[in-house]
């Protein structure tokens, strides 16, 4: 153990703080922290009409704040560039010695092997190699660069850091434009067979409900997504978190139309999350995006939808709770995510 510590120190990782006290038989033992510095990743959260990075060091910390600038509708190569921006606005360089990787939550189908990205239909994006894009506008190797789905990045965030620490079984329900779900399973996260587990937003919860995007009707993200919302509220000429804080304002001054239209929200909400508590048995469910600013004034009829569709058995036993990263969850996850190489072989620093 005393090989490893020095080992970890020396490579700036870890630091001693004296010996801890000890009554017992045997040598004190080191007190050793983490050394949040001395391994840094750029977290990179691509929305719909954002970019937004931060820097975070190792045990989650964030040495630099949230940064953040507007899109609209931008090319593959034209975030790439954005993103590159951003890092320099950060004061990142490729050659930064502390800087080891860089981690990317995309609202999209993403394969984490490379960073591929077949699909993701809010950005109009497909078939786009952003792993390769991405390396090439910060000039660094495509093997420090990680991409992810944001609901998946979200879970990890909110697993390791937020609401969901210390539960083994979690699902992070991520409402923006569309609705995704990031699955912990047994303490680790649920991928699937190509990275695409959790495409919850196209899960069938109103039969006579509205066409989806993806051409089925009574999808869930066409039922309880940011359009439904607004569209319930009466909200035009708006959208973002803009239009939802203004439905949120009027909801807290008691605007009836406004109160319906939540409620309302709920009510599909609870119904998507009920058929996930029956399919994964989960301790918690972690709600992210538009969800969490909304959590107070929906939970009422959330939870009874909930309670409709799930079995008592198992709805007994799993707690749904607003995000504690709030949005930052994608951020952290994203860290984590690159940061995770480094911690799988602390020699590659």
């Amino acid at each position: 153990m005393a090989d490893l510590i020095h080992e970890l120190a020396g490579r700036g990782l870890v630091v001693e703080d004296g010996m801890s006290s000890t009554s017992g038989r045997g040598r004190p033992s080191p007190i050793v922290h983490v050394r949040a510095s001395g391994a840094v990743a750029l977290a990179v959260e691509l929305g719909v009409e954002s970019v937004a990075a931060a820097t975070i060091g190792l045990g989650g910390q964030v040495l630099q704040q949230r940064v953040e600038l507007p899109i609209v509708k931008p090319s593959p190569r034209e975030t790439a560039r954005l993103v590159a921006e951003l890092a320099a606005l950060l004061g990142l360089a490729p050659a930064d010695r502390g800087v080891v990787g860089v981690g990317v939550a995309v609202p999209g189908l993403t394969r984490r092997a490379d960073g591929f990205v077949h699909l993701a239909p809010n950005l109009g994006w497909k078939n786009v190699d952003l792993g390769r894009l991405l390396a090439e506008a910060l000039g660094m190797p495509a093997e420090r660069v990680h991409v992810g789905n944001e609901a998946d990045l979200g879970a990890l965030g909110e697993h390791r850091r937020g609401a969901g620490r210390g539960c083994e079984n979690l699902v992070f329900v991520s409402g923006e434009v569309g609705i995704g779900a990031g699955l912990i399973i047994g303490g680790r996260p649920m991928l699937g067979a190509a990275g695409y587990a959790g495409e919850a937003g196209h899960m069938l919860v109103n039969p006579d409900g509205r066409r989806c995007t993806c051409g089925a009707s009574g999808c869930w993200e066409t039922e309880a997504g940011e359009a439904a919302l607004l569209r319930a509220a009466g909200v035009r000429g708006m959208r973002g978190v803009t239009a939802v804080n203004a439905v949120v304002d009027r909801v807290a001054a008691g605007d009836a139309s406004a109160v319906a239209a939540v409620a309302e929200i709920g009510h599909w909400l609870g119904m998507g999350v009920g058929n996930l508590i029956n399919l994964l048995n989960p301790e918690v469910v972690v709600l992210g995006g538009i969800f969490q600013p909304l959590f107070p004034f929906l939970r009422d009829p959330m939870l009874r939808a909930v309670r409709a569709r799930s079995l008592d058995e198992v709805s007994d036993l799993v707690t749904v709770v607003p995000s504690a990263l709030g949005t930052s969850a994608q951020l952290h996850g994203a860290a984590e995510m690159a940061l995770a190489v480094l911690l799988a072989d602390p020699s590659l620093r």
